[in-house]
């Protein structure tokens, strides 16, 4: 049964089913905790976001350049969901402190497209590897049928929260 909240209600009890699932939530805490991101994070990388005063929103950037081609401040911004300006902001940021590079789009001179810096790529992608590495290996204890699950509910979970 989907849960629907409609304005002015409140919110549905959920059942002992969804209680259990709602309470492995909290236990994911300390895995997003400042002290266990850091720590996992290259000392060059760690050194230029402190450096530059960077905070997590500024790193939440950086792995939406690694998987895949440059992207618009534009496309950054739908990805985030943040504004455009708060993305332009987020991404001036990275590039004065040389993380990331702003290159003129060579399909339309008008589009600013945004990729990392080659000296940090190797260093983010370290990163990356070292945070993903629990969900990596959730994801190998699942057959396909439970991967594809785990992923959609997620994904309906990230729609979710960002509204």
């Amino acid at each position: 049964m989907p849960h629907i909240e409609e304005a002015g209600k409140a919110p549905r009890k959920p059942t002992p089913d969804e209680l259990a699932v709602v309470g492995l939530v909290p236990l994911l805490e300390p895995f997003f905790r400042g002290a266990v991101v850091r720590d996992l994070m290259p000392a060059p990388l760690r050194d230029a976001m402190d450096a530059h005063g960077l905070t997590p929103r500024h790193g939440a950037v950086l792995p939406q350049l690694l998987a895949g081609p440059p992207l618009t401040v534009g496309e950054i911004a739908r990805r985030l969901h943040v504004s455009l300006p708060t993305a332009s902001e987020l991404v001036g940021a990275l590039s004065r402190a040389g993380i990331v590079v702003r290159s003129e789009d060579p399909a339309n001179r008008r589009r600013i497209l945004v990729s990392l810096a080659d000296a940090y790529r190797p260093l983010l992608e370290v990163f990356v590897a070292a945070r993903g590495e629990p969900l990596l290996r959730a994801l190998d204890g699942l057959s396909p049928g439970e991967r594809a699950g785990f992923v959609a509910g997620l994904t309906a979970w990230v729609a979710e929260v960002q509204g």
